[in-house]
């Protein structure tokens, strides 16, 4: 697991925090519109279509990832659908043979599934990226492996 993960069971509490940082209640700067989608794919960051867990209760786990200048994820899969935003920072993730990739404040990501990757933080300051996994009973949301 993440440092700093938080585990929480409500996903209602999830889209209340993204939607109180005060980062994406400037996004929606036209009058009455009360929802500014961030991001809408089936694919991940590195092509992968993304599937759902099947065959145990539904269970989403949301928290802020928390990294200082030069610290490391270690690389890792997840095996659950992933998505976040940048709330500060900026993140740099290495994917292996598939590249990497820079998300800056303000970006939203569908992160990799199965292709192993590492995030760093190389900027100068703390980064921190609100994650939602969105998983099922028994199952873990980031396995470490070996690149």
């Amino acid at each position: 697991m993440f440092k700093g993960e938080l585990r929480i069971a409500a996903p209602l509490l999830a889209m209340a925090l993204l939607l109180a940082y005060p980062l994406c209640a400037t996004i929606a700067r036209e009058p009455g519109k009360r929802f500014a989608p961030l991001l809408t794919t089936g694919k991940t960051v590195v092509d992968e279509t993304i599937v759902y867990p099947t065959g145990a209760p539904a269970k989403i786990t949301t928290g802020i990832v928390s990294m200082d200048p030069g610290d490391e994820t270690g690389w890792h899969t997840h095996g659950v659908p992933v998505t976040g935003i940048v709330l500060e920072g900026e993140l740099t993730v290495d994917y292996g043979d598939k590249g990497t990739k820079v998300f800056r404040e303000g970006q939203s990501i569908a992160e990799a599934i199965n292709v192993p990757h590492n995030g760093k933080n190389l900027g100068a300051g703390p980064m921190r990226l609100f994650v939602v996994f969105i998983g099922a009973e028994g199952q873990a949301t980031t396995r470490p492996v070996t690149p």
